[in-house]
């Protein structure tokens, strides 16, 4: 991001964007002096930024605010953590879930915060398997997790709404890292424990 970006404000941003996004929506036909277009850049601006905040959080230190002390537990699981995010090709959403495996080494995290890495990691320009692999390397970072497995289940607007317009097409991507990268029986056992 360039140093001038940096210097602005939240609303200094977001009134940049409606300024462009008013710019696009009359290039694309249409009248913004029109009644129910009047406030549609403004609207827009405020839910793009909204929908790309990933880039102003940081999900490790979002992480970090919960961990706690435990010495139990093979495997933890969070399943079907709902997502939606933006295609970094069409600029359109794609949405679905994830799932988390990891196991602990002396520490655990509050389970709302895994939802929350989720959320953040989504929010951005996006492509889902760097989605996948972002949640599971920051758990495993920012946890010091023994292994760490994240499955993602996804439909995407931009193969759905344009180009092949396959309406009931999924993608699936997994992603792991330390045990479960080495054992397969384990990366079974918890991809098991993720589908029940």
């Amino acid at each position: 991001m360039n140093e001038e970006i940096k210097k602005l404000s939240d609303n200094e941003r977001i009134e940049l964007i409606a300024g462009h996004l008013d710019k696009i929506i009359t290039l694309l036909g249409e009248d913004v002096s029109r009644e129910g277009l009047v406030k549609t850049p403004m609207r827009a601006a405020k839910a793009l930024y909204y929908l790309t905040s990933g880039y102003r959080t940081d999900a490790s230190r979002t992480l970090a605010e919960a961990l706690f002390e435990h010495e139990g537990s093979k495997i933890v699981t969070v399943r079907d953590i709902e997502f939606y995010s933006m295609c970094e090709h069409h600029v359109l959403p794609f949405f679905g879930h994830i799932s988390i495996a990891y196991i602990p080494d002396k520490k655990i995290v509050g389970l709302s915060k895994l939802a929350r890495v989720v959320n953040v990691c989504a929010r951005k320009l996006q492509v889902q398997e760097r989605l996948t692999s972002e949640v599971a390397n920051v758990i495993s970072r920012t946890l010091g997790a023994k292994g760490v497995l994240v499955v993602c289940d996804a439909r995407h607007m931009c193969m759905m709404m344009r180009g092949v317009e396959k309406q009931e097409s999924t993608t699936v991507t997994v992603e792991y890292t330390g045990l479960f990268d080495s054992d397969s029986t384990l990366r079974r056992e918890a991809i098991e424990a993720l589908k029940h």
